[in-house]
């Protein structure tokens, strides 16, 4: 069992910065896809990024490229979601989610078996 727990929102002024980390008590992710997800009020739950379980290569949704950074700690089973130049509009829970090693499909929610139990970012404007 793959017990995940994320770390690190809270609230912060529009272009700020946060990193958000994701960690396991449980088995080990190393062998696991790791993806970032989001839902905001009334929304439903959205993508934002995903690493390989290699960490060499990441995939980010359109609204956060450029701005939003996904890695991890192999052997340390942690990974980071560094965001910045944050907007309102990326205000939500966050949540992480783990799933087993594929190669395709990285922003479907379904592919993914774990998940944390999310933690809240607000972005103030």
């Amino acid at each position: 069992q793959v017990q995940l727990v994320e770390s690190g929102g809270g609230l912060v002024q529009a272009g700020g910065s946060l990193r958000l980390s994701c960690t396991t008590s449980g088995r080990t992710i190393d062998l696991y896809d790791m993806g970032w997800f989001r839902q905001a009020p009334g929304k439903e739950r959205e993508f934002v990024a995903a690493i390989t379980w290699s960490g060499g290569g990441s995939y980010y949704a359109d609204s956060v490229k450029g701005r939003f950074t996904s890695s991890r700690e192999r052997g340390k089973n942690t990974v980071y979601l560094q965001m910045g130049s944050l907007k309102p509009e990326d205000t939500a829970v966050y949540y992480c989610a783990a799933r087993p090693i594929r190669n395709n499909g990285y922003d479907r929610a379904a592919t993914y078996i774990y998940w944390g139990q999310g933690t809240q970012v607000t972005v103030s404007s």
